[in-house]
This record gives structure tokens, C-alpha cells and sequence, in this order.
């Protein structure tokens, strides 16, 4: 710091710039590339011979929506080496371009209305069609160009302002400088140490004497997220890579956490903010290291509308033709069904039903403004090597957005959001989880029973009304999270136990009787199947291929994958009438009718459906009339939905199997039920501890029946009002 404070000489040549080049000669360059955009702008015209961007800036311009979006191949195509100079030099020539649609908006606006003679700034985006870069591409060579980059966002700021021109006054002498340029992005700008205004009569002014006037500063909206790289793009075993984002004036506020998009932006740097240093280490701040961030120019989002299906490429009419040909063959709902994981053997229903889930429903907005939702949501229970968790792989794969995580490993915050503190500003932002991330596909939970029970009442919301709401650390907003759930669960035996009926489950009946459908995988023993299969398993080994005769009947993955979207984006079915006339009353005799529900089941017990169950079969219909793309659920699709229903939920509740959840208990064992926890009660007083097999030889000597004995028990000890001890062989009262 020796000679900091010395004077020194200072003198500035106008005739040259820092690089040696005549600054005359670099202005002419300039003006003459101002004028190529100029002349871009002004005189390209499109296929259907329309001024494109002379029109779309008088457009925007009388909405007062001051901004323009440039497709960078009609540059090319008017000026390859204009295009080039954009993509290779972007900082310099994107003020040009911006300059010159001021002027083309200042030419086609006239004459404007009194009050409105001034010209506003527009912002120029850019799109292109070119191949996107990955985040872990993008390397030094890159820096300061223009590069595409696709990714999801995970976090976003709140809107701040950044000053583009500053004013700044001296303590000491009042002098003011005005329109001092601040270069965009997160660009800051160092303060002069001294002011060299020099008056008579008057002492030097001290060092450091400005500050900035805010009133008479100019300022843009700024905003910064967070881009995590896809997760189809990350090499196996690698973590997903970050990167942060800058957008300013109309590009803030366009998208939220969740939205899979790709960026244009100028690859830049900005200097690393040093924390304090550790003391005894006399290390002295890396003036060369720079941390790289993303200035972006146009953003494309790739997931919109209320359904939220993932775009990607446009379909051609080629293909477009061959999806409206797949969906009129007559038989698509089994070619779709045997298409899925067609190297697991058997489990024709399931893969029927998890058909029903890859389309879903019809999401409805009420007039009052309610919402009802479309999405299916689907668990599996039962045995294991059930192939459970092989299902949920490849829905993971076929679905257009697939989220795959394990219940052991998931988190309330993981799965739905979580507030953490912004490292840059020390303020708290929101990053969204699985749920989020997967808002428009499916989310694939593996080991729900292994899930605390805390984070498992965490989803209830996303799973039924499809939003998260967040109040935490001073942030208060929700989010949405339209995503199917398919979870896959074990006994809490390891095998499902028929003895135990409703024990093998840990599950509360909130949560169960947000399921659609709910089946029951069990492994039973049976030698021609097991024969079977053996020979499936087998053929699957050797022959390294799809293993079936009739393997050239299923669709390709990536048929499917685009086969789904197209449907989701295309089809909204309603219920005809005459479905829902059927469905009503299929619905009045399953609620009150016992005996024709005893002739279908072929049991004496009385399961009534409740309004969510129905709601569930509409969403089934609809499900299967997207899958042929027609227009309204007919008899046929609400005969198959109460046939999927039917083998799925209502076989479970009939065998005991859902015991208490949601009108899922018979009403012979409800009386005795309610006997033996009274007497429990009245003989079980809080904070001692007795032996299980001693209550339970106890009440089998009054002549109860042994399993209505364990039911009760298992019902108190999900309620927390008794707790095992002892290698669950004691029971402690707590409340």
C-alpha cells in the first residue's frame, strides 16, 4: 500500500482506447453494426411476408410491454457474420441491438400520445433453435459468449433493483455527477476515492467524500435463481451440477421453482466473496479467481399450462399422424398395458391400473374457484421380490416427468420444500423438493412404510388438494405440486401375515383413503404359475431381450414416453351422460344396497365407497378414454374403472386388510371393538406396563375373539396411547 495516497499524474488521451484501437474507428464500427440491426429489424420478413419484428415492437409497444424476442436463425439468415459477431461478442453487441430497436420502435410509433413523447428502453431476448450445452460442458473457452443451457430451477429470489445509471454527491462540496453507467449483470461499481472538483477559497475535500443519491438514480428489477442441471443428464453416480442465474427487467417473475426450462444467457464471471479469514493464516484473496454465473438473454420454459406435461422436441406431422393412429387401433388400452415392464411376468391389473396413472384424469377448476384434482394416485402392497420397486423404476423412465425416491431416505422437507439461507445476501429462499420437481408427472416413493410417520402426514396436501404451503422463516406462499403418486409399501411382518389382517399395515386412514387404487401384491405358491414364471425369468436371462412371442405388439419406450404426452396435452374427457347416469347409480347401490353387493363379492360384509372413492373411479374413466384420445367417458370406460376398483381397493377392504381405514372396517367387529378398548381402559391405567400375551389370554378367556383383541391393540398403539417395550413383548400405557 506504500504510495497509495500519492497524487500521482493523471492525463487521459481521447484519441485511443485501452486495447490500442482508434476509438474514431472502433464508433464507426459500431454505428455500422447499429445499423445492420437496424435494417434487421425493420426489413426482415417471415414465410408469410409480414414485417415480423417491425410489428411485434409496435404491438408490444402500445401494451407498454417494453421488450423484444429475436429468433437468432432469422439473423443468421439475414447476416451469418452479424449472428456470429452476437454469439461470440454479446455484451458489446447486445446494447448495439437494443439501441437500434429503440430506434425502429421510436420510427413505427409515431406520432405517440402528449406525455408519451419520450422513448422507453426495450429489452431484446433471444431464442434458438440450436443444441443446448449441459452445465458440466460448459467450460473457460465459453466465457463471455452466448450459450444454451437446459436445466430445472430450484430456487428463486425475490425481486430486487439494480441501478443502470447512478448519481453520486461529494459530503464536502454538494457537487453532483450524474449518469454514471453501471454495466448489467452483477457488475458492481467502485466509488471514486477522491473528488477532483477544485473551488477557490475552499479546503481539498477528504478521501472517500461520495455517495450515492438514490432518488436520482435509474434502476431495472433483477432477479437470481438457482439452475440444477437435469436429472437425465447427470452421469451416474455424480451429483447434479448448479448454476446461478441473473435475469433483469421483463425476464423476472417468468418462472418458479420447479419449471424445467432452457436459458440463453452470456456466460460471465464475478468476483468471489471472500469470507474472513482463519486466524494465524496470513492468506491473501485469489485476485484472479472469479465464480461463473449466467446473464440470461431468453428464456424458453418447457412445462406450461395447468397440466404441465414436458414438451421437449414439437412433434412433426409425421409423428403426430402415427400418435392419432395408435390411438384409434381398438385395442390400445391392453397394447399400452402389456407394454409396460413387459420383462416382469404377470401383475395384468397393476400394470392397467399404472396405465391409468401415466395419463391420469381431467383436472377441473369449480366456479367458486376450487379445484379438483385429475392426477391418480396409486399403492402397492404386499410380499416381497413382488417386483414392487422394478414397476416404480420404469414408471420413473416412461413417465415424460419421473421422480424417483425411497422413503427411508426422504425427508418432509425433501419430498415437498425447504427454506434454507441464501449463502450471497444472508436472506432466507425456497428450494423446491421431489414433489415440486415433478410438478405435471409422477412421483415414484419406494419403502412408504419405511417413511417416518412425520413425513409422511407432510404430503397429505400435495397428495389431495396438489399444492405445498410454506410458512416458515418469514416466507408465506404455496406451491404446486400436480404430480400422480405411486408408492409401493411391505407388511410390517417383511410377508403379508392373512392372520393379522389389518396389523401387516402401519398406516394412518388419512392417508390410505387418498389412494385411488390400492392392491394387495401377494406371493402365493402355486406350481403351474411358479412353472411359468421360472420359464419367464429364465427366457429374460438367456435371451438378454423382450422375452414374449408377441414382443413386436409392444411400444417402444419412446413411443410410449411421447404417446403419453401427446394425450396429456391433447385430451381433456368429461363423463357422458349416460356414464355418469351408470355411475350414479352403481354408486347408490354400493352405498346402500348389501345385497347387491354380497352377490358381487360373495360376502357377508357391508363395504360402503365414500365420495373420495368415487371421485376416484371419474378419474379412472377419464384416464382411459385420454389413453384413445376421446372426447367423453363412456359406459365402457366406467364398466373397466369399477372393474380396476373393484380388484384393487374393495378386494383389500374385504380382506381385512384396511381395517379402519376410511370406511373400510366391517360393522359386526365395530361393537366388540369398542367393548374391549372400554374395558382396556377401564383396566389399563396410564403409566403402568403388562404383558401382551397376559391381555390378550385375559379377553380370550371372556370369550373375544383373539384377532378383534390385536385390532384394538394395534389401533391404540397407532393413536400413541400405547407404546412396546422390552422387545415388544410389554405394553406401557401413555395416555
Amino acid at each position: 500500500m506504500a504510495g497509495f495516497d500519492d497524487p500521482g499524474v493523471f492525463y487521459s488521451d481521447p484519441l485511443y482506447s485501452e486495447d490500442g484501437q482508434s476509438e474514431v474507428g472502433a464508433n464507426e464500427t459500431n454505428t455500422a453494426i447499429q445499423k445492420k440491426f437496424y435494417d434487421f429489424l425493420r426489413t426482415f420478413m417471415d414465410d408469410t411476408n409480414v414485417y415480423c419484428y417491425r410489428e411485434a415492437l409496435k404491438h408490444h409497444y402500445n401494451l407498454r410491454q417494453y421488450w423484444l424476442e429475436v429468433d437468432l436463425e432469422d439473423l443468421r439468415n439475414f447476416d451469418e457474420s452479424l449472428a456470429d459477431k452476437l454469439v461470440k461478442l454479446p455484451s458489446l453487441h447486445l446494447a448495439l441491438f437494443e439501441d437500434a430497436a429503440k430506434d425502429v420502435a421510436d420510427e413505427v410509433t409515431r406520432p405517440r400520445p402528449p406525455g408519451e413523447e419520450e422513448m422507453r428502453e426495450i429489452q431484446v431476448m433471444l431464442r434458438s433453435d440450436s443444441n443446448p450445452v449441459q452445465v458440466r460442458q460448459l467450460k473457460s473457452t465459453d466465457m463471455a459468449h452466448l450459450v444454451k443451457v437446459p436445466g430445472i430451477i430450484v430456487s428463486a429470489s425475490a425481486v430486487m433493483a439494480k441501478a443502470t445509471q447512478l448519481t453520486i454527491q461529494c459530503r464536502s462540496c454538494r457537487v453532483y455527477k450524474s449518469n454514471i453507467p453501471i454495466k448489467p449483470g452483477m457488475e458492481g461499481y467502485m466509488l471514486p476515492r477522491t473528488c477532483t472538483t477544485e473551488q477557490a477559497g475552499r479546503p481539498k475535500c477528504p478521501v472517500d467524500p461520495f455517495f450515492i443519491v438514490p432518488d436520482k438514480c435509474k434502476c431495472v428489477d433483477y432477479q437470481t435463481l438457482k439452475l440444477q442441471e437435469s436429472p437425465d443428464a447427470v452421469p451416474n453416480g455424480e451429483m447434479p451440477r448448479h448454476m446461478q442465474l441473473f435475469v433483469d427487467r421483463y425476464l423476472v417473475e417468468r418462472v418458479v421453482p420447479g419449471n424445467r426450462i432452457t436459458v440463453m444467457g452470456i456466460y460471465s464471471i464475478k468476483k468471489v466473496s471472500q469470507g474472513k479469514a482463519k486466524k494465524g493464516t496470513h492468506e491473501k484473496t485469489s485476485v484472479g479467481i472469479r465464480r461463473p454465473y449466467l446473464r440470461v438473454v431468453g428464456i424458453q420454459v418447457e412445462t406450461e399450462g395447468h397440466s404441465r406435461v414436458s414438451v421437449g422436441e414439437a412433434l412433426s406431422p409425421e409423428e403426430e399422424e402415427a400418435m392419432q393412429q395408435l390411438a384409434r387401433q381398438p385395442d390400445i388400452y391392453n397394447i399400452f398395458s402389456n407394454s409396460i415392464a413387459p420383462s416382469i411376468f404377470g401383475s395384468t391389473d397393476i400394470k392397467r391400473a399404472i396405465a391409468c396413472l401415466l395419463f391420469g384424469g381431467s383436472r377441473k377448476r369449480l366456479p367458486d374457484g376450487l379445484t379438483r384434482r385429475g392426477d391418480i394416485n396409486l399403492l402397492l402392497l404386499g410380499d416381497p421380490g413382488t417386483a414392487k420397486s422394478q414397476l416404480l423404476k420404469f414408471v420413473e423412465k416412461v413417465a415424460p416427468i419421473g421422480v424417483y425416491t425411497s422413503g427411508k431416505g426422504s425427508s418432509a422437507a425433501g419430498l415437498t420444500a425447504s427454506v434454507v439461507r441464501d449463502p450471497a445476501t444472508r436472506g432466507y429462499i425456497m428450494e423446491g423438493g421431489a414433489m415440486v420437481l415433478a410438478d405435471g408427472g409422477v412421483v415414484c416413493i419406494d419403502e412408504f412404510d419405511k417413511m417416518r410417520e412425520d413425513d409422511r402426514v407432510a404430503i397429505h396436501e400435495a397428495m389431495e388438494q396438489q399444492t405445498i404451503s410454506i410458512a416458515k422463516a418469514g416466507i408465506t406462499t404455496t406451491l404446486n405440486s400436480r404430480c400422480s403418486v405411486l408408492a409401493a409399501a411391505n407388511s410390517v411382518f417383511g410377508r403379508w401375515d392373512e392372520t393379522k389382517g389389518g396389523e401387516n399395515i402401519t398406516f394412518m386412514p388419512t392417508i390410505l383413503s387418498r389412494f385411488d387404487m390400492i392392491f394387495i401384491v401377494k406371493d402365493h405358491h402355486d406350481v403351474t404359475k411358479d412353472e411359468r414364471m421360472a420359464k419367464h425369468v429364465m427366457k429374460v436371462h438367456l435371451n438378454a431381450q423382450q422375452p414374449d412371442d408377441d414382443s413386436e405388439g409392444e411400444l417402444p419406450l419412446a413411443i410410449m414416453k411421447k404417446y403419453i404426452a401427446y394425450c396429456k396435452r391433447k385430451c381433456g374427457p368429461r363423463l357422458s351422460e349416460e356414464a355418469a347416469s351408470k355411475l350414479k347409480n352403481r354408486y347408490v347401490m354400493m352405498r346402500n344396497s348389501a345385497r347387491q353387493h354380497e352377490h358381487e363379492s360373495q360376502r357377508k360384509t357391508t363395504i360402503p365407497i365414500t365420495v373420495r372413492q368415487l371421485e376416484a373411479i371419474i378419474r379412472i374413466s377419464e384416464s382411459l378414454a385420454k389413453m384413445s384420445l376421446s372426447p367423453f367417458a363412456t359406459e365402457v370406460h366406467v364398466d373397466e374403472a369399477l372393474r380396476l376398483f373393484q380388484v384393487s381397493t374393495l378386494e383389500a377392504a374385504m380382506s381385512g386388510s384396511l381395517s379402519g381405514a376410511e370406511g373400510f372396517t366391517p360393522e359386526n367387529d365395530q361393537e366388540i371393538v369398542r367393548k374391549i378398548e372400554k374395558q382396556l381402559k377401564n383396566r389399563f391405567p396410564i403409566g403402568s406396563q403388562v404383558s401382551e400375551q397376559r391381555i390378550v389370554q385375559d379377553f380370550v378367556k371372556q370369550k373375544f375373539p383373539e384377532h378383534a383383541v390385536h385390532t384394538v391393540l394395534h389401533i391404540m398403539l397407532r393413536r400413541g396411547e400405547l407404546q412396546h417395550r422390552m422387545q415388544r413383548k410389554v405394553l406401557f400405557r401413555i395416555r
